[in-house]
Formats: structure tokens, sequence, C-alpha cells
């Protein structure tokens, strides 16, 4: 069973219009930034840019803080696999320990986190460390109920990544709303303005659906490959002290604001900008 509270939220449109709020003014009640998904070419095949890059680029962009989830074993990494475990996890990390240096050097917050993939159906876990996954080589094999008891051991976060995502290297959309405890609400990457050729964003709006049904907390990121950024993340009315610190905002209920990087919402995907 979850152990956070639930969220239950009315999805009625009428009272969004008292929520409206010009950007510059949410900006202002939620002041610091967070990118919650970026990906590192240390680590994820897909990515362009080193750990060190997206740091600036993340810093010069106005994020407080960026959270490093590259792809791990079971997604696209390009992290050897025939490498003794120790040694996997240490050239794992290292897009982490360059963007965390770099950001330490300018002023950006660095969290770990990662994003595990299980034929193509992919989680965000936050709330645990390098340490951490040393002393779980059997990460590699768990499945997905597994990795949910071993992360909640940890005090880790698990957050579906993308849960409606339809493209050709996913065979089909999959949920566990038992082993989650939470969904990817906003993903910047599905929104036109990001350079998408079709309309995704009704993949956020079902996520958005699905974490209603269940009382699941939202999050949002912009699944980042490159320093071509789109702005996407979250926004606190304080700075995060570290990963668990972010797992306790999640999961306590803590107020926060989502963008895609233009449109901002509230932390149940309900839009709350007018401009």
């Amino acid at each position: 069973m979850r152990r956070h509270p639930v969220f239950r939220v009315k999805n009625d449109r009428k009272g969004q219009g008292n929520l409206a709020m010009k950007s510059e003014a949410i900006r202002e009640r939620y002041p610091y930034l967070y990118e919650t998904h970026l990906h590192t070419s240390e680590a994820s095949a897909c990515a362009r840019n080193t750990g060190e890059e997206m740091a600036r680029a993340c810093k010069e962009y106005g994020y407080t803080g960026i959270f490093v989830t590259d792809h791990n074993w079971g997604g696209n990494t390009c992290v050897d696999g025939s490498l003794s475990w120790d040694a996997w996890v240490d050239q794992f990390c290292l897009g982490y320990e360059h963007a965390k240096a770099e950001g330490d050097r300018i002023g950006l917050d660095v969290f770990f986190g990662y994003e595990a993939g299980y034929d193509a159906t992919e989680f965000l876990v936050y709330g645990i460390d390098q340490a951490w996954m040393k002393i779980h080589p059997e990460l590699r094999h768990i499945s997905v109920e597994e990795q949910y008891g071993l992360v909640h051991g940890a005090g880790g976060l698990v957050m579906h990544a993308h849960p409606y995502r339809e493209e050709a290297y996913i065979p089909k959309v999959r949920l566990f709303p038992e082993w989650v405890d939470g969904v990817e609400g906003i993903n910047a990457a599905h929104h036109w303005y990001t350079g998408t050729l079709r309309d995704k964003t009704v993949f956020d709006k079902r996520a958005v659906g699905y974490a209603g049904e269940h009382g699941f907390p939202l999050s949002a990121g912009s699944d980042i490959h490159s320093t071509n950024l789109f702005g996407g993340g979250m926004a606190f009315c304080r700075r995060l002290r570290s990963g668990a610190d972010y797992v306790q905002a999640v999961l306590g209920g803590e107020d926060y604001a989502m963008t895609d990087g233009k449109v901002w919402y509230d932390k149940y995907g309900r839009c709350i900008s007018d401009d």
C-alpha cells in the first residue's frame, strides 16, 4: 500500500477562473524553479550535452536547481553493461557528478535521481544516491513491484514518467497504480512549442486525469536531453535542501506550481496562468 496521503481533486473547470494569475505573479509566489527530468551524455545515449554543460545552461535559464535523471540499465543508457556493478554505478553517476561540481561552482542546486526502464515503461526515482545503488546490485533484475519496495525502504520516491506517451519505442501503455507514489503529469517535451511535430498534449491530459482518479501527486519536468531548454519543471515557495527534501515536499502535500515552459499549472494540473 502507498504510504503517502491521498490527494483528491475535483477537476471542475468552473473554479479555474479564480485561479488565474499572470506568470510574473506566479513566479513571485513560487520563486524556486527546479528541472526534475534531465539527461546527460555521460549516461544517456539519447542526450547530447554533458552534465557540466546542462548545469550551466539551466543556471543561465533561471533554474534554482536540477535533478539529473539519466536512463538506467533498463533504458537508453550508454554505460557499458559488461562492467562490474560498482564500476557501472560509478560510470552511470558521472553526469550527475559533473553537473554537481559545476553547480557548486556557479550556485545551482544539483540533486541525484534516475529514470528506470521496464520495456520502455519508465519511472523517475528520487531520494536515493550512488552509495545506495552500490549496495543493491539486485536493482538490475528486480520487478516494478520490487523496485517500489526497495526505493521506499530508502525513503525514496517513485513517479511514473509520461505514463500515456505513445511512441514507436513504447510497445504499449502500462500502468502500475499500486507501485508508484505519483505521476509526471506535465512533460514539456509533449508540447508544440518545444518543437514536437504533432500535438502530444493529450498524453499530459490523460496523465493528470489518471493522477486525479487515484489521488496521486503530480510532478512536472522537461525530459530534456540537450542545452536547448524547454523551461519545464516545478516551482516551490522555498528552496529545496536535498533530494530527500523534494520527496517530503511532494508526499507531504506542500504547495508548488508546475510549468511546461510556457503555461503554469497548480499542483493538481489545473491551468493557473492567464497570459
